[in-house]
């Protein structure tokens, strides 16, 4: 995916969202064209995996989705397991195979994209989210659900970088351009 730079005066939004799609093409190019045993390959002592990551951060993309639009994720990541067993994704993405991973995690992104684009053109980044609240019932604004999920990819990007360079040597920050 080629990204278009934001201009030198961009708004807040739309760096918002240059950030957080940047993040994502580079967890897809860190992510994309591996096969079974290169997404279930850890790096010992760690136990983290490419497929772990797919399905954790479809599972967050879903989970943002909810935010930006109030309704509830599907199959699989709406079942009693997802919710409440917090290594479910980790461990059940070890028996998935790539085709599954790679289209739960787009098709989560896809959604996740569509439902950030509606609830900002209908209110803007000040306008709360709809699903969770603080400690004080008080529910963060779209700004802050928007940073919270970029830095979830910053952290995760990480993460598939350090995996993918064990894995066949892929090194760089960007993916290249085409």
């Amino acid at each position: 995916m080629m990204l278009q730079e934001p201009s030198a005066t961009a708004g807040e939004a739309e760096m918002l969202l240059f950030a957080l799609e940047r993040s994502r093409a580079q967890f897809a190019w860190k992510s994309g064209g591996l096969d079974a045993a290169g997404l279930h390959r850890p790096q010992p002592p760690s136990t983290l995996t490419i497929a772990g990551l797919l399905k954790h951060l479809a599972l967050v993309e879903e989970a943002y989705t909810i935010d930006f639009t109030g309704r509830a994720p599907g199959p699989p990541l709406n079942t009693p397991e997802a919710a409440t067993d917090v290594n479910w994704v980790w461990r059940s993405a070890a028996d998935d195979p790539p085709e599954y991973l790679y289209a739960l995690w787009h098709g989560a992104v896809e959604r996740s994209r569509a439902a950030m684009a509606a609830a900002l053109a209908d209110g803007g980044l000040d306008q709360p989210g709809k699903y969770r609240t603080d400690e004080h019932g008080v529910a963060p604004n779209l700004r802050r659900l928007i940073v919270d999920l970029h830095d979830e990819y910053a952290r995760h990007v990480g993460h598939a970088d350090l995996l993918r360079e064990a894995i066949d040597g892929l090194v760089g920050e960007d993916p290249p351009r085409t």
